[in-house]
């Protein structure tokens, strides 16, 4: 999830919100008509985030911005697949003033309660069916503030704006199917003054300039969940380089950070090379990182293909968000319990990166962070043994210390036990496997023991995995 600097569920809830679903649609439906889709997708953190009945299969979002009227205009052309018979179906939007929805080419009838909007086809959209959704949006986004404290969505800086989704932020700018379990491919265009830029996900797709206003096109092929999204829109340096093996790196730097972030960004490819030769082919078609100023967004994040970072990263951090495009945005979480499959295995990775370049090893990180000298501040060692990762006691404590720390401590258990070769071994096969798709915590645990059937986990799936408390070290 979010990566700040060190010392700074079950799918039945869908079915049971259903009826909540029906009400916002202004009623029932005839024997035999279909039904309408969930209101959520069953989290157990966030059972409003996502919906049921429907796979998005595509998002293309046209958007046009105003930084000194901070008024977004979009229209949302959303191409999805019926999982079911469907009278009705949500889709997820904070804020904002829904001007028309259409379902078909057809106009909809549509209803708003909180962030769900209820949307009520002409017909009945039969299960498998294919269909296109265009939603025409307005207003000044917001932001999200999450049970942690911290915010997300449509962030305010100070030439732009920077939008920001993890967990639930981005349906503060535009409709959507906003669980981690739905991902799709996006086309994204942005109208913004001319003089400013705009920096997306995945490749540019063209822009064009036209009576003092510019439109930059921007397009993902591969799946992305949607709290990976971003939007970028500022003043910026722009850096392209490639890799050996031919991977573009685009990267965009606010102008005051440009000096502080050229060395470490500098070596962005290298990280990259180094994470495909330790975690399998890279996932995506290209790579990156934006840079904000610290004031604006006090936190980096995994954006997909381009992570954002608050002000120049040092090599840690850098290493922690590259490693995330293997663990977290191809691999992606099934719910938002299975945070530490993200964040435990990008902590790791900079375990490994230190090995490999002349740090200390993983085994003296592990036996600090065991013996409680590892971090500046008691609270943060205490605070360590708070919970076990694979279960964080509530949607506050899903970017918690636990999740992180105590998850890579977690792979460090399973690299004592398999050994070098063999962790190296499942490091890859793990992306390899669950590659562009979404993974639970039960996932891996088989995966590990049908990796290596001769040796005994439970020690560390009850100890170190769902144990209260530090364990006791053998």
């Amino acid at each position: 999830m979010r990566s700040y600097r060190p010392g700074s569920g079950p799918r039945s809830v869908a079915a049971a919100l259903l009826a909540v679903s029906l009400a916002a649609c202004g009623g029932g439906t005839g024997a035999g008509a279909g039904g309408a889709g969930g209101s959520g997708a069953g989290d157990p953190y966030f059972p409003r985030s996502g919906n049921g009945g429907y796979d998005v299969l595509h998002y293309a979002l046209d958007l046009s911005y105003d930084p000194r009227a901070r008024r977004l205009e979009g229209a949302a052309t959303i191409t999805a697949r019926a999982t079911r018979d469907l009278t009705a179906f949500n889709l997820d939007l904070s804020g904002l003033d829904v001007g028309t929805v259409t379902v078909g080419g057809k106009g909809a009838r549509w209803s708003r309660d909180g962030q769900e909007l209820t949307v009520r086809p002409r017909g009945v959209l039969d299960r498998d069916a294919r269909f296109r959704v265009v939603v025409r949006y307005s207003g000044v986004p917001g932001t999200v503030t999450d049970p942690d404290g911290s915010e997300e969505g449509w962030l305010r800086t100070a030439d732009g704006a920077l939008a920001l989704g993890q967990p639930v932020g981005s349906m503060a700018w535009f409709p959507g199917n906003h669980h981690p379990s739905d991902k799709a491919a996006y086309s994204v265009a942005v109208t913004v003054p001319e003089g400013l830029r705009v920096v997306s996900n995945g490749e540019p797709a063209g822009e064009e300039t036209k009576e003092g206003r510019t439109t930059y096109r921007w397009r993902t092929t591969e799946p992305m969940a949607s709290y990976l999204a971003t939007v970028a829109i500022g003043r910026y340096e722009v850096g392209r380089a490639t890799t050996r093996s031919g991977l573009p790196v685009y990267t965009a730097v606010d102008p005051e950070q440009a000096d502080a972030s050229r060395a470490v960004l500098a070596r962005l490819p290298e990280v990259v090379e180094w994470a495909e030769r330790t975690f399998g082919p890279y996932p995506f078609s290209s790579a990156g990182a934006v840079v904000e100023r610290p004031q604006d967004v006090g936190y980096a994040l995994e954006t997909q293909n381009r992570p954002v970072f608050p002000g120049a990263p040092d090599m840690a951090l850098l290493v922690h968000e590259i490693a995330h495009q293997w663990y977290g945005d191809s691999v992606s979480p099934r719910t938002w319990r299975d945070m530490w499959l993200n964040e435990g295995f990008a902590t790791y990775a900079q375990w490994l990166w230190q090995e490999d370049h002349g740090g200390g090893s993983a085994q003296r990180t592990f036996d600090a962070l065991y013996a409680g000298g590892y971090f500046p501040d008691e609270g943060s060692n205490e605070a360590l043994w708070a919970f076990p990762p694979a279960e964080p006691p509530d949607a506050a404590s899903i970017s918690a210390t636990p999740v992180y720390w105590r998850g890579a401590m977690v792979l460090h258990k399973v690299r004592q036990t398999v050994g070098d070769e063999a962790f190296g071994a499942l490091l890859k096969g793990w992306a390899r496997e669950h590659r562009h798709g979404n993974a639970d915590t039960g996932d891996f645990t088989a995966y590990v023991e049908e990796s290596a059937p001769d040796e005994d986990f439970d020690g560390i799936w009850r100890e170190w995995l769902y144990g209260e408390g530090r364990p006791a070290r053998p």
